[in-house]
């Protein structure tokens, strides 16, 4: 029987939710969270009976329709044809793992009781959770500010036995999906469409998914510039913690801590014949690694907020007795610290690619290009060359998007956050810093088999083990594609603790 995690106002962290993740938990609603849901639509109901005053999204029409009055007959079908009318996706489909955390989340800002939302929908939301029905969501369509309306609303169409769902590999119609689980499409009610598709869920599932990644490789890349400095023969005058207490930035301090406790007992850092002083990118680890974690910390408490956030609109206040049109779908939060999270990884990749740069200049005893015989053999050559193209694309990919907006909704909607933008160029920054760091990893591992007998740390030689499990040394030239491919794939498959992480 799987561990159940049970939907409350419990704050949620990245540590947490990183947990029903690996735990791969069963969600289920707290008897707090299904009292929340069923008296703020108990409330919302008997609002709309006792009165016919325009309510935005309720009984009126959405955008700049908010003027035109809805009759009661037609609440259902106006929520109904939201839903329809707003899954305008486009582009690529949102990865898998990004749409459970969407549903995660949504549960999650709906269970606070401010939404009117009927339990039914909720639960329905549960389980597909728990089933693993993942609605086919694109990348592109939200502006990131009356929520992301286009993504939401994929969402959400399942739920009425319309769009398609993952079952397991294979795509599925919705009405296929119901069929099978013996379930009949919901009808929502008052306000529940607009619920559902105002709220930040796809740029916070993104955000949420892309700080775990950056957490694991910021750990990474101290590591693997670890395994460098000593393939380097580097001086390790710089990662005494007395440089660092009298510039005392957070990140710094630690990645320097962190450095030298992964080559505590190395041969090579307490060898003779080192430089008085090694390039910025040995050097500088770290300040430019330290900066990239104090981002991380700074995002992470914006997207902190954001998930234990009501996001919907209008919001329900029923202890007092108010229902409340205001702006808290507008992304521009997310959408800052997106841009800001993916500018400092794009620089952990840009300062990775420097340091490959030199294991490869036949500096140092090092070979040109980390290969015997150079000339009829390239060695690692290329590896770089492939590196520097990443990081140069990564450079177009930290363009801010928040500093966009574009009119919408005949000027209603006139200024929007492109946090959606923001989010998915963010990931694309971060999978590429993957493929630099792995890149590094191939070259320091190659660099250091001309060092022998000389041996770095117990720790970073048994990381290195791992590796040449994998990606032996390079004696001759060979397809270098596939190690790279088989490099990725092994940071990906590293298993980092929670309490080395966050």
């Amino acid at each position: 029987m799987r561990p159940i995690h049970y939907v409350s106002s419990e704050i949620l962290s990245l540590s947490s939710i990183k947990d029903i993740i690996d735990s791969h938990k069963e969600i289920d609603l707290s008897e707090e969270a299904v009292l929340n849901i069923n008296k703020s639509h108990e409330y919302l109901q008997k609002k709309l009976k006792e009165s016919d005053k325009p309510i935005y999204g309720i009984n009126t029409g959405f955008g700049s329709l908010y003027d035109v009055k809805i009759s009661t007959d037609n609440l259902s079908k106006l929520q109904e044809n939201l839903v329809m009318s707003h899954a305008c996706g486009t582009g690529e489909l949102v990865p898998k793992p990004i749409v459970k955390l969407m549903l995660l989340l949504k549960i999650q800002s709906l269970s606070y009781g401010y939404s009117g939302v009927q339990l039914e929908t909720v639960a329905r939301l549960v389980d597909f959770y728990n089933k693993d029905i993942l609605p086919l969501i694109y990348t592109q369509g939200s502006l990131g500010a009356s929520g992301d309306l286009a993504p939401l609303a994929h969402l959400s169409l399942p739920l009425l036995g319309k769009g398609k769902v993952y079952d397991g590999e294979a795509i599925i119609s919705s009405k296929k999906m119901l069929i099978d689980n013996n379930w009949e499409p919901l009808v929502l009610q008052a306000k529940e469409g607009l619920a559902l598709l105002n709220g930040t869920q796809f740029m916070s599932a993104y955000g949420v998914y892309c700080l775990i990644k950056c957490y694991k490789l910021s750990y990474l890349a101290d590591l693997i510039s670890a395994a460098s400095i000593d393939a380097f023969n580097c001086n390790m005058s710089p990662f005494n913690e007395l440089v660092h207490m009298i510039r005392p930035h957070r990140g710094q301090v630690k990645t320097a801590q962190q450095i030298l406790e992964f080559l505590e007992g190395s041969e090579m850092g307490t060898s003779e014949n080192k430089k008085v002083q090694d390039p910025y990118s040995f050097r500088c680890i770290p300040q430019v690694h330290g900066a990239s974690k104090d981002t991380l910390q700074f995002v992470n408490r914006t997207f902190k907020t954001e998930i234990n956030s009501v996001t919907d609109n209008p919001n329900i206040f029923r202890k007092s007795d108010q229902i409340i049109s205001g702006g808290n779908f507008h992304g521009q939060p997310l959408a800052l610290g997106l841009d800001y999270l993916g500018i400092a990884m794009a620089e952990l990749g840009n300062i990775s690619e420097r340091r490959t740069f030199q294991l490869v200049s036949g500096l140092r005893d090092l070979p040109q290009f980390l290969v015997n015989n150079p000339g009829l053999n390239s060695g690692f050559m290329i590896p770089q060359y492939t590196a520097a193209s990443i990081v140069s694309a990564n450079k177009q990919l930290a363009t801010p998007a928040s500093v966009d907006s574009i009119v919408s909704s005949n000027g209603q909607e006139d200024h929007v956050s492109m946090g959606a933008n923001a989010a998915t160029q963010c990931l694309r920054i971060i999978d590429n810093v993957e493929t630099i760091l792995a890149i590094e990893l191939m070259n320091a591992s190659q660099a250091m088999e001309f060092r022998k007998p000389k041996r770095s740390s117990v720790f970073v030689e048994s990381f290195l083990q791992s590796f040449r499990k994998g990606v032996s040394f390079v004696d001759e030239d060979r397809l270098l594609a596939d190690d790279i491919h088989t490099s990725v794939a092994f940071l990906q498959s590293f298993s980092i603790e929670n309490e080395l992480l966050f």
